[in-house]
């Protein structure tokens, strides 16, 4: 493989701040786990800061299940950009897309994504467990942004 084939799914197509928080945080933890133990404990501070024990090891679980699978079985090397890069390559951007559209639902057009980075082979599974993953962060950042107000307390009676 040549420089240029690498650069194919590194080429900037979005932005970091551009993207809804939920994408971007898919992006972002792409990244560090990519990065190697240190960046993969980082990450998985997600999930288990958020969830129950239980849950946050199956979800933390499923997001490594899925990045593994498109490594290992990827066409080329997966091409991502530095973890505090605010550019979104377009590795990273069709991973987010992928996941995005499993959760969405549509998994037999995300089944087609994923040949975008995996065989054909693969495309299944791989749009399942993106469909998890997808499910999962987005309800982190629900329950993270839902607008919490004084009279969400208990101890907070309003009389009018």
């Amino acid at each position: 493989m040549n420089r240029e084939h690498h650069r194919r799914g590194g080429a900037t197509v979005a932005a970091l701040n551009r993207m809804d928080s939920w994408e971007a945080n898919l992006v972002l933890n792409l990244r560090l786990w990519c990065e190697g133990p240190n960046g993969q404990s980082h990450a998985r501070r997600d999930y288990t800061g958020a969830l129950p024990e239980q849950d946050a090891d199956r979800a933390w679980n499923n997001f490594e299940k899925l990045v593994k699978k498109i490594v290992g079985t990827a066409h080329r090397p997966l091409v991502r950009h530095q973890v505090g890069c605010n550019c979104v390559g377009s590795d990273e951007c069709v991973f987010v897309h992928l996941i995005r559209t499993a959760s969405d639902g549509h998994l037999n057009d995300a089944a087609l994504i994923a040949t975008l980075l995996s065989g054909p082979a693969h495309a299944e599974h791989i749009a399942i467990l993106a469909g998890e993953v997808g499910d999962t962060i987005r309800r982190i950042h629900r329950a993270a942004n839902a607008p919490h107000s004084p009279a969400d307390k208990t101890r907070v009676v309003r009389l009018h």
